[in-house]
């Protein structure tokens, strides 16, 4: 199972939310790319971005830093998400050297927008489902839809969308611990691998989803855990790596 750190970006910094709040944010480092490289020599196999800003703007904000950071470690797979609500954006990421793609807010407002793009850059594009009660919210989760969380991910499904990465907005920053019940219900609805996300707090979190991942989740995203040490990121690799 991998273990995905997390880098937020705001205003060029590295910062965590509590609950996807902009003015509720931890500032980590002034440096993205020594926070990268940081968690490369931990033992990280991918890395997860978003651009915060981006993701309020609905354009990218701090693509120059995710364009460094791709810059800095050529033979890592990244993904990016916030913001990306067009094919040019998704090209200049993948040009720039990042592997993945996630589709938020456009992939709920917009669904045709997902199969177009995965039919132009095939292997690159993943869903972000953010949700809460099983319903999924947009726009920074400032906004809940209607729709139920396992019927998008089936339709995306279809679509041919590499994976969903899933987050229960319920629990994100809080250090409150995964709902592995929620993730492993979704997992088990589709056929394409689940990324857990939001409130994996120790190594406890992990080995609960580890303990499911046979349903079909390829991993979780780490946020607060590891930048506040309470999971120790080269020891929690190690760990899942059976060494």
């Amino acid at each position: 199972m991998l273990l995905i750190p997390a880098i937020d970006l705001k205003q060029g910094k590295c910062v965590r939310l509590r609950q996807g709040r902009m003015e509720d944010d931890t500032v980590f480092s002034d440096d993205p790319v020594s926070v990268a490289a940081r968690w490369v020599e931990a033992g990280a196999k991918r890395l997860h971005l978003v651009d915060l800003d981006g993701a309020f703007a609905g354009k990218p904000v701090n693509a120059s830093v995710v364009g460094e950071i791709a810059k800095a470690f050529p033979e890592l797979p990244i993904q990016i998400g916030g913001g990306i609500r067009d094919e040019e954006t998704i090209d200049t990421y993948l040009a720039a050297g990042v592997q993945y793609v996630i589709i938020g807010t456009k992939a709920v407002n917009a669904p045709h927008f997902v199969g177009d793009v995965c039919v132009e850059f095939p292997g690159h594009i993943i869903v972000g489902l953010d949700a809460k009660d099983g319903k999924v919210a947009t726009d920074g989760w400032s906004k809940l839809s209607g729709h139920d969380v396992i019927d998008m991910a089936q339709h995306f499904e279809r679509d041919g969308v590499e994976a969903i990465i899933y987050t229960d907005i319920s629990r994100d920053g809080m250090m409150q611990g995964v709902n592995v019940e929620a993730t492993q219900k979704l997992a088990q609805a589709i056929n394409i691998p689940v990324i857990a996300s939001g409130g994996v707090t120790n190594m406890d979190d992990i080995t609960a989803l580890q303990a499911v991942q046979d349903d079909g989740i390829m991993g979780t995203i780490l946020g607060r855990s590891i930048y506040e040490g309470s999971i120790d990121l080269a020891e929690a690799i190690r760990l899942v790596d059976g060494e």
